[in-house]
């Protein structure tokens, strides 16, 4: 089980624990304002847009090239970030702090 830690687009911070699913899936069931899913997790819409704070970047991984197209229009783009979607929860998340962008 992994405990990740939300920052809402109003700087609510949440905590919930999973151990499956994704980082997208995870928001919406825990009603996390900021993080939307309006193509379904599919990789083509990039509202799911998040930024995962400096220190736990080591723990998701690259970002993939479908990832970098689709972040290539959005706005607030960092080296933080990352669509949601494209992130597994996995044991190994443990203590990841990701941040909802206000739209």
């Amino acid at each position: 089980m992994a405990k990740i830690h939300f920052i809402e687009a109003d700087k609510t911070k949440i905590s919930v624990e999973a151990s499956a699913g994704t980082l997208m899936e995870l928001a919406i069931a825990n009603g996390i304002d900021g993080i939307e899913n309006s193509c379904g997790g599919l990789c083509s819409c990039a509202t799911c847009h998040v930024h995962i704070a400096k220190q736990s970047l080591g723990l998701v991984g690259e970002r993939s090239e479908q990832e970098e197209d689709m972040l290539e229009f959005e706005e607030n783009v960092t080296d933080c970030s990352r669509l949601s979607c494209q992130i597994e929860v996995t044991e190994s998340l443990d203590g990841l702090v990701v941040e909802a962008i206000a739209k």
